[in-house]
């Protein structure tokens, strides 16, 4: 017998209200099987889709499926979910903690309706570049010249505070050059067991005369092996970025970063680390989201 779910249709990390990237959003989701949560995410079609369930032992339990298998965790279903549960009277203000499969995360909804995620500690998988990979391989994948991508003079590495992302520098300037291919990239993910390519370009200090606010970096997500050709906002791959700069650079431990730019969507993500003798110890990630509607969804 069929039965109709109700999905809440979710803008995240939005830009002054407009903007974000959009999730889909399933409460009281118990009895729901995987197949049933992954054929509503395809119907959805968002990147992401997330699913929320009683839980006994913490305040909720959480899965996230994309258009194509489940993932471990999402950073901007999570912001999703729990804008949700605070714009609906189902939570107030205050603490909460979820269960995913990337571990045990709590979750701060504050006064002003931001919500600020805790992600894992981070977890540096590879550095590509102490294996002798070229330059030339990577920016092969995503259309730049190999000299281009080596003047940044950083490293490239898979880091991961819930997903494992490959985190890529490229000079001020280039970021909305870039041409990514879609098969390569996808291919060289599958043979690195990694979700998609995170790259990033330093921003100038100036104030962004849309937000009004400090940008660190600007941003680009490629996952196309899971079905997502560009992303406007990544929060997994937005804590991995900000354990990278900490360690990397100089830029204290706050970061506001932007993407969705070369999608026409802009969003904005907060992140902050904390250290402990020059260790992270804490990864936090925060933004607004904003409601665009609702499906339902025969399963």
């Amino acid at each position: 017998m069929l039965v109709n779910v109700e999905v809440i249709l979710v803008s995240s990390f939005t830009a002054n209200g407009a903007g974000g990237n959009p999730a889909g959003v399933v409460f009281n989701a118990d009895e729901l099987s995987s197949e049933q949560k992954l054929k509503i995410a395809q119907t959805v079609g968002y990147s992401e889709t997330a699913f929320v369930s009683r839980d006994e032992k913490v305040d909720f339990e959480v899965s996230f499926f994309t258009t194509t298998e489940e993932v471990d965790f999402c950073g901007h279903a999570t912001l999703a979910v729990f804008a949700s549960l605070y714009q609906k009277g189902i939570v107030t203000v205050g603490s909460y903690v979820q269960r995913t499969k990337a571990g045990i995360l709590p979750v701060v909804v504050e006064s002003d309706g931001k919500v600020v995620m805790e992600q894992q500690l981070p977890q540096k998988l590879d550095c590509f570049l102490s294996q002798g990979l070229l330059y030339k391989e990577l920016s092969d994948l995503i259309g730049i010249n190999s000299k281009v991508l080596e003047s940044t003079q950083l490293p490239i590495e898979v880091i991961s505070t819930g997903l494992p992302d490959v985190i890529i520098p490229v000079p001020y300037g280039y970021l909305d050059l870039l041409a990514p291919d879609d098969e390569l990239i996808s291919a060289f993910c599958k043979k690195h067991n990694v979700i998609g390519f995170h790259v990033f370009e330093l921003c100038k200090a100036s104030p962004s005369s849309n937000t009004q606010t400090n940008i660190t970096a600007s941003c680009r997500n490629f996952a196309p092996l899971f079905g997502i050709t560009e992303e406007s906002a990544t929060g997994s791959a937005s804590g991995a970025l900000a354990c990278y700069l900490s360690e990397h650079l100089t830029l204290g431990n706050d970061y506001v970063f932007e993407q969705g730019r070369a999608m026409n969507c802009q969003s904005i993500i907060t992140a902050s680390v904390e250290l402990d003798n020059g260790i992270v110890s804490k990864v936090k990630v925060g933004g607004f989201a904003n409601d665009i509607g609702t499906l339902v969804v025969s399963v």
